[in-house]
């Protein structure tokens, strides 16, 4: 059973908000909320839907916000659960949704979710999004609880992590962690910027305790992109710190985009010379001109970090 992309054609063309908008305030601990916003698209009932997995934190409220697109683009089915609620139980989970005469189980389970400092817990947790028997969308490490609780099989055509959109509050470490190849675990990613010497400032962008980028004179280099290699995987790094450096404390964010590059084909490796190759765009930027149908959707992966400066 095979689908082209044509099918997924309207995710794109109208993409659902993001994340909870930030004020151009001063931010501080108390008004800080961290956001983790992760666009998948699913093959649901033979169609491609677009659904966002929003994970909400700040120093009153822990939550998930889970949004299903309709087809028609005027309707989406929302459902938002509480993380940490007074009630314990609460914390496990089912509801039923219908969306264009499709009914979408979702069933939670976060009792013993663990989580490092951001709302998205990384084991000992599952979500799952459940249509006709199949589990569509399944989050977390709980794999084999989450089918046995559903009585659900696997789908036949796997979900896939279009983008990934993470706001993180710190004095000067930011961290997260991301999967730039989906046969390998996540990898933690951290970013540093110096605390002392204003004048001469430095940033460092270290993945699984390597610095891979170290910036000096950041004031003069406060846009870049450099090429790493994280197991044996081309990953360009993209940064703003712009607003860190020349706007008002706590109003401006850094900005830093981690795109992994297709994996090679097997004519690639041959030295066919087939394929496409990396050409600029208006804006300088590089990008992919061609993908293969038969690439990892990993090739298609972004990580956008957004790093608020609290002081």
């Amino acid at each position: 059973m095979s689908f082209s992309r044509s099918m997924r054609s309207q995710s794109l063309s109208n993409p659902p908000p993001l994340a909870e908008k930030i004020t151009e305030e001063p931010i501080t601990t108390k008004t800080a909320q961290s956001t983790v916003t992760c666009f998948y698209q699913a093959n649901i009932a033979g169609f491609w839907r677009n659904v966002t997995v929003l994970w909400c934190k700040n120093l009153m409220n822990h939550t998930l916000n889970v949004t299903i697109h309709s087809l028609r683009g005027d309707f989406n089915c929302n459902y938002k659960i509480d993380v940490k609620p007074w009630n314990f139980w609460s914390k496990k989970g089912y509801k039923s949704l219908d969306l264009d005469g499709c009914q979408i189980d979702i069933y939670w389970d976060v009792r013993s979710a663990k989580f490092s400092s951001g709302p998205e817990p990384y084991s000992d947790f599952y979500v799952a999004l459940v249509a006709e028997e199949e589990v569509v969308l399944l989050l977390g490490d709980y794999k084999k609880k989450a089918y046995k609780r559903t009585k659900s099989r696997p789908a036949l055509v796997e979900a896939f992590l279009i983008y990934k959109k993470e706001n993180v509050f710190a004095k000067k470490c930011f961290s997260t962690r991301a999967r730039f190849d989906d046969r390998r675990k996540e990898c933690d990613i951290v970013v540093e910027i110096s605390s002392s010497g204003a004048k001469d400032p430095e940033m460092w962008i270290s993945i699984d305790g390597i610095v891979l980028v170290q910036v000096k004179n950041l004031q003069w280099k406060f846009r870049g992109n450099q090429t790493v290699v994280v197991n044996q995987r081309s990953v360009q790094v993209l940064w703003d710190v712009h607003d860190w450096l020349f706007t008002n404390p706590g109003t401006g964010h850094g900005l830093f985009i981690f795109k992994p590059a297709p994996p090679k084909s097997e004519s690639d490796m041959e030295g066919s010379g087939s394929g496409g190759g990396l050409e600029p765009s208006d804006d300088g930027s590089i990008y992919y001109s061609t993908r293969s149908m038969n690439s990892s959707h990993q090739s298609e992966f972004c990580l956008f970090l957004y790093a608020w400066k609290l002081e």
